[in-house]
C-alpha cells in the first residue's frame, strides 16, 4: 500500500480545486447534454460540477459504482438548491423558477437511477437501497458480502458499522477501526468514522479515548460544525485530562491513518 501524507493530501486537493474548473468546461464543451440539465447558477456550483462529472464518468464507463456517485452528486445538489430557491430575489424573480426546476429536475434523476439500480449487486447500491429505502433484500444481499474483498473498502466498513451500531458495539469498533485501515491515497476520510468512535467510547465511559477521537476530529476538519474548541475544554476540565499528552496521542494517531500505517487496536 502506498503512503500518502496528510500535507500531500492538502496539496493534492488544492491542485484539484485549481483544475476543477477548466476540466468542467472541457466537459461541457465535449458533452453539452450534461451541462445543460441543471440551469446555471452562482448557488451550488461545486454541487452542480459534481453531478455533471459523475454523469460524464457514467457515460464513459457505466459501473455500479458510478450510478452511486450519481446518486450521492444529485441529493448534495438538490439539498443545495433545494436551500437556494428559498431566497426570494427582487430584482431576478426568475431565479427562483429557474431553481425549482432544476430541484424538481435533480429529485427526478435520483427516482430514476434508484429504480434503475433497484436490485443491482454492488454493495454501495445495496447499502444505498437499504438506507434510502429501507429494502430488506439489498440489505441481506449487502450483509452477505461481510468478509469478502467486495466490502474491503473504508466506505463499505463504515456503512457495515452503521448497521451494527444499535446491536452489537464491539463489531462496530472493529468495522470502524479497520476503515481506517483501509484508507489509502483513493480514498477519502469519513469525518462520521471519528464521531461514531468518540460516541461509543462516551457511552462506555472510556473519557479518554473519547477525548482523542473528537481532537483527531477537530485536528482533521477544524470547520465541522460538531466540533468547537468549548467541547474538547470540558471534556479537559470534567475528568481533568492531560490534553498535552492527549492531544499528541490524537495528532500521532491522525498521522498514521492518513499515511496509511494505521493499525487497528487489539481488543
Amino acid at each position: 500500500m502506498k503512503t500518502i501524507h496528510f500535507s500531500m493530501i492538502i496539496l493534492l486537493g488544492l491542485l484539484s480545486a485549481c483544475d476543477s474548473a477548466p476540466d468542467y468546461q472541457q466537459l461541457c464543451q465535449d458533452n453539452p447534454e450534461i451541462c445543460n440539465e441543471l440551469h446555471d447558477d452562482s448557488w451550488c456550483k461545486a454541487e452542480r460540477i459534481n453531478v455533471g462529472k459523475a454523469n460524464l464518468a457514467q457515460k464513459q464507463q457505466p459501473k455500479g459504482i458510478h450510478q452511486f456517485n450519481q446518486l450521492i452528486a444529485y441529493e448534495k445538489y438538490e439539498k443545495c438548491i433545494s436551500h437556494a430557491a428559498k431566497i426570494e430575489h427582487i430584482k431576478a424573480k426568475d431565479k427562483k423558477a429557474r431553481r425549482i426546476e432544476s430541484m424538481m429536475k435533480a429529485r427526478a434523476r435520483i427516482s430514476e437511477i434508484a429504480e434503475q439500480t433497484k436490485g443491482a449487486q454492488h454493495p454501495r447500491l445495496l447499502y444505498y437501497h437499504w438506507s434510502r429505502f429501507l429494502d430488506k433484500q439489498a440489505l441481506e444481499s449487502f450483509l452477505a458480502l461481510e468478509g469478502t474483498k467486495a466490502v474491503e473498502t473504508p466506505e463499505s466498513q463504515y456503512e457495515l458499522a452503521t448497521y451494527y451500531a444499535k446491536t452489537d458495539q464491539k463489531k462496530t469498533l472493529q468495522l470502524l477501526f479497520h476503515s481506517l485501515e483501509l484508507f489509502d491515497e483513493n480514498s477519502t476520510v469519513n469525518n462520521e468514522v471519528f464521531k461514531t468512535l468518540s460516541s461509543i467510547y462516551a457511552e462506555k465511559q472510556e473519557v479518554k479515548q473519547a477525548y482523542i477521537w473528537l481532537k483527531v476530529l477537530q485536528i482533521f476538519d477544524p470547520e465541522d460544525p460538531d466540533i468547537s474548541a468549548n467541547t474538547l475544554q470540558n471534556y479537559i476540565d470534567g475528568y481533568q485530562l492531560d490534553a498535552e499528552f492527549l492531544n499528541k496521542v490524537a495528532q500521532n494517531t491522525l498521522d498514521k491513518i492518513t499515511s496509511s500505517t494505521f493499525v487497528a487496536p487489539k481488543f
